[in-house]
């Protein structure tokens, strides 16, 4: 009788341990650093998504230059949304992020929302050769990872509104140059650009454009 109740007793504290487990995780603070590193780091990405080391980047990017008012072209499912977001968040800045995928935008949101970045990060479902123009400036910061042969038309209808020393990042601009080559030759030959091309990630063997605004 005496050895029953002892394993009644130990699988009840199993139990309830287990049960405050779940409590205490279900109650995490999801604007926590501890609860969006794990999130982060457990996020199921795809090919369309952004590698942990670019997302870091562009993280670092929107922060150390203090970015106020940034636009993504090409969301996929939030990864990199989430990532500079983060940043926006700690400027006081808000990101706007686009998207054509409507099944995109709705994995995008809810990734936003888990994370605690709903205030900070909107996503606008639609083509954002049309979305674009309806996003005021003055923007600081830029990433374009959309359709790689509309580059130079996404680059052009965020132009007018980037201030002086504003950032513009182009993803995949090694393994897509031929695509998005009326892009890199504007950004790499214009008098209002100082560019430069990097590598993140080896994760994708492919690099990013970065180009500040100068005048």
């Amino acid at each position: 009788m005496k050895r029953y109740r002892l394993v009644v007793t130990i699988v009840t504290l199993t139990v309830l341990s287990g049960a405050s487990l779940v409590v205490y995780a279900a109650g995490q603070d999801k604007t926590s650093d501890a609860f969006r590193k794990q999130f982060i780091d457990d996020f199921r990405r795809t090919g369309l998504n952004t590698t942990p080391g670019d997302a870091m980047m562009l993280r670092i990017l929107v922060e150390s230059s203090g970015a106020q008012r940034g636009v993504e072209v090409g969301s996929a499912s939030g990864f990199g949304a989430i990532n500079m977001g983060i940043a926006f968040e700690r400027t006081g800045g808000h990101l706007y992020t686009l998207e054509i995928d409507p099944g995109m935008v709705k994995q995008c949101r809810e990734n936003i929302e888990k994370v605690g970045l709903e205030k900070v990060v909107t996503c606008i479902e639609g083509d954002a050769l049309q979305t674009l123009r309806d996003i005021e400036g003055p923007i600081d910061f830029a990433f374009i990872d959309a359709v790689k042969s509309d580059y130079l038309k996404y680059f052009k209808l965020i132009e007018p509104k980037l201030k002086v020393g504003a950032v513009v990042v182009g993803d995949n601009v090694i393994r897509s140059e031929r695509a998005m080559k009326d892009f890199l030759d504007y950004v790499q030959n214009s008098p209002d650009y100082d560019t430069v091309i990097i590598r993140a990630s080896l994760e994708k063997r492919d690099g990013m454009s970065i180009s500040y605004k100068i005048r």
